[in-house]
């Protein structure tokens, strides 16, 4: 049903000078379900989350977000939190600290809510210790606690798993269960095969700008 669509791919094509990196996408994602893209680096799969959240706009055809065209009807969606590439944050500040500044672009979240969505990613709040001298995975569930703390409808998660231990991992994927018991739409772009198989109602994979759904 075209009302339960939250994000609408049509006919996109992606280019950067001579290269094309996205042939032809069509794609359609749901609310309520957890989806996954799998590819190489180098795929497309990292540019075409980055057209869906308004990060880079498509050469041809169009994305649309609750039926709105991204770069033509909105800049940027306002219910999606995504995590694409490393996380950037202020090395000198807490992680406690950085969300409150992020948090204050938009107003949307108070300090309450951001100390809620660090302890469920495993971060204690009140840990004064600067951003910079966190570990990798730390870093990792500081940037899944940014993503999650505005609560929107739409999660975009590339590689969110990158740098957690198997106790992480563990945690995270149980996290994104119950955002998608909510009825959050996820999509989760990986390349390790058992976050997409525990997690996914629906797999793509991506091959040289070309997706096929594989389950």
């Amino acid at each position: 049903m075209e009302q339960e669509l939250a994000v609408t791919v049509q006919n996109v094509k992606k280019e950067f000078k001579n290269q094309t990196v996205l042939k032809d996408i069509n794609i359609d994602f749901q609310m309520g379900k957890i989806y996954g893209i799998i590819g190489r680096n180098g795929s497309g799969k990292t540019v075409l989350l980055k057209c869906i959240c308004g990060l880079l706009y498509p050469s041809s055809g169009v994305v649309k977000v609750n039926q709105k065209i991204v770069g033509r009807d909105i800049d940027f969606p306002q219910n999606i939190g995504f995590i694409i590439e490393n996380p950037g944050f202020l090395h000198h500040y807490s992680g406690l600290k950085n969300l409150k500044y992020l948090a204050s672009i938009r107003g949307k979240v108070k300090e309450e809510g951001i100390r809620k969505y660090m302890q469920l990613v495993g971060l204690n709040p009140d840990d004064k210790k600067p951003v910079g001298k966190y570990s990798l995975g730390m870093r990792q569930r500081l940037g899944i606690a940014q993503a999650l703390m505005e609560e929107p409808d739409i999660l975009i998660l590339d590689e969110p798993m990158n740098a957690l231990d198997n106790a992480g991992v563990e945690e995270m994927r149980n996290v994104f269960v119950k955002m998608k018991e909510q009825g959050k739409l996820i999509i989760i772009a990986s390349h390790i095969r058992d976050d997409i198989d525990i997690l996914c109602d629906e797999v793509y994979g991506i091959d040289v700008g070309v997706i096929k759904k594989i389950r």
